[in-house]
C-alpha cells in the first residue's frame, strides 16, 4: 500500500481544484440551460463568479482576514444555493396547477405531496437538486480554509513550547 503524505498546502489546492472543477461544472450547466432570462436567474452567475474569486483567494497566502473574506463568500454562495432550491421548488410547485396529467388530482393532493412532486420533479421543469452543486463547491472552499489551520496552530504551539525552553 503507497502512503501519501498530505500537507495542508496541498490540501488547499486540491480542494481548490475540486472547487474549479465544481464551477466549471455549474457554470456550463448554467450556459446550456440559457440561465440568464431575468433578474433572479443572474443569481448564480454571481454565486459561480464568487466563488471563482474564493478559489483564487484561497491560492494566496493564508492570512486571517483572508480566510474571513473567503468564509464569508462560501456563507453568501450556500446563501445563493439555498435561494435557488427554493426558487426551483417553488417554480416547481405553481406549475403543477398547469400539468395536464394532473388536472383533475393537483387540488386534492396534500400540501406535502404537492411540494415532494416540485422538489423531485415530477411537476414543472425546474432542477431543484442542480443549485446543490453551488452549494457543495461551496461547502469545498469552506473546508479548504480550514485546511492548515490546525497545522499551523501546533506549529506555532511548538515554537512557543521552544522558546520557553
Amino acid at each position: 500500500m503507497i502512503s501519501v503524505k498530505m500537507d495542508a498546502a496541498l490540501m488547499r489546492r486540491a480542494l481548490a481544484a475540486l472547487t474549479a472543477i465544481g464551477i466549471l461544472g455549474a457554470a456550463f450547466e448554467l450556459f446550456a440551460e440559457r440561465h440568464w432570462r431575468s433578474p433572479q436567474q443572474l443569481v448564480p452567475w454571481v454565486a459561480v463568479t464568487l466563488l471563482a474569486v474564493a478559489v483564487l483567494l484561497l491560492l494566496l497566502k493564508e492570512s486571517p482576514g483572508l480566510t474571513r473574506t473567503i468564509r464569508v463568500i462560501a456563507g453568501l454562495v450556500l446563501l445563493a444555493s439555498a435561494f435557488g432550491v427554493y426558487a426551483h421548488v417553488a417554480a416547481n410547485f405553481t406549475m403543477g396547477s398547469f400539468d395536464q396529467s394532473l388536472d383533475e388530482t393537483w387540488a386534492g393532493l396534500s400540501v406535502v405531496t404537492q411540494y415532494w412532486y416540485a422538489l423531485t420533479k415530477s411537476v414543472g421543469s425546474a432542477p431543484p437538486l442542480a443549485p446543490g452543486m453551488l452549494a457543495q463547491a461551496a461547502l469545498l472552499v469552506l473546508l479548504a480554509t480550514f485546511a492548515g489551520t490546525g497545522a499551523t496552530a501546533a506549529s506555532r504551539h511548538r515554537r512557543v513550547l521552544a522558546d520557553a525552553e
